[in-house]
């Protein structure tokens, strides 16, 4: 087992783990009523942190790939942004095409022992976890591919999708719950979550290990994916919880702040 397998089944199990914990939080209700007034902190120090990866690792990382493997060439950036493009329209077609979009906690107000005022449907909240996959899957994939490039890329990534998802787990929990359904569901929603990302994991750990371009095309779609996380979901989240509290906005900048102290601890660490 190389070092770099065992650190990818080890972030793919923690970042796993955190979809899981992020549902167990919805019981008992005390645990969630307090979890959900630091959900805004979390949500705004995840998205700061996010979008420092995504504009100072993944993109740089993306440019630097594609200049080497096409030197002299003035339109060898053209590929990779269309990819970074599609990553972030391809989020954008899920979570609000194929899955309704929510707010984060706000649909889980039904009884457990009453079903007949569920907020929303079945179906609806099945979607929802359905297309949720697809992100997890990606946040898998976006964790591998950094990896495959630098260890200490890899190590920032896995930070940046741990941090959201606890909120994750949290979101599709009350929105199975807001559908009627008990913890049993919550647990397999949540679990499925987390598996999938774990699969993200591994099936691009060995597709790059197979094919020496795959990273090339994978970060720069992995990219978008994060960013449109970071831009389109997460910091609207913030503004929405916030209520315009400085405390909030001061999270955001946090987060972006944490990045680069991280990133200065691990460059030290490295010697480089």
């Amino acid at each position: 087992m190389t070092p770099l397998f065992l650190q990818l089944i080890i972030f793919g199990l923690l970042a796993a783990a955190a979809n899981v914990l992020g549902g167990l939080v919805l019981f008992p209700s005390q645990l969630h009523q307090s979890y959900k007034r630091f959900l805004k902190y979390l949500l705004a120090l995840g998205a700061g942190f996010m979008l420092a990866v995504a504009l100072f690792e993944i993109l740089p990382k993306t440019i630097t790939i594609w200049q080497a493997a096409n030197p002299g060439d003035p339109e060898n950036l053209y590929m990779p942004m269309m990819l970074l493009l599609g990553g972030y329209l391809l989020t954008q077609f899920v979570e609000h095409t194929i899955a309704p979009h929510f707010h984060l906690g706000e649909e889980m107000h039904c009884d457990d022992d009453d079903h007949s005022h569920d907020l929303i449907s079945t179906r609806s909240a099945y979607t929802a976890v359905g297309g949720l996959l697809v992100h997890t899957f990606f946040d898998g994939v976006t964790i591998a591919a950094a990896s495959q490039i630098d260890v200490k890329v890899g190590f920032l990534v896995f930070i940046a999708v741990f941090l959201h998802k606890f909120p994750e787990g949290f979101t599709i929990g009350s929105m199975v719950m807001a559908a009627g359904k008990g913890r049993r569901q919550v647990m397999i929603a949540t679990s499925l979550m987390g598996l999938t990302t774990f699969l993200g994991v591994m099936i691009f750990y060995f597709i790059g290990n197979n094919a020496g371009s795959a990273v090339a095309y994978a970060l720069p779609v992995a990219g978008g994916v994060t960013l449109y996380v970071a831009a389109s979901d997460l910091i609207p989240e913030v503004n929405h919880h916030g209520n315009n509290s400085v405390w909030v906005s001061l999270a955001v900048f946090a987060g972006v702040a944490l990045f680069f102290g991280t990133h200065q601890l691990l460059h030290m660490a490295s010697g480089q």
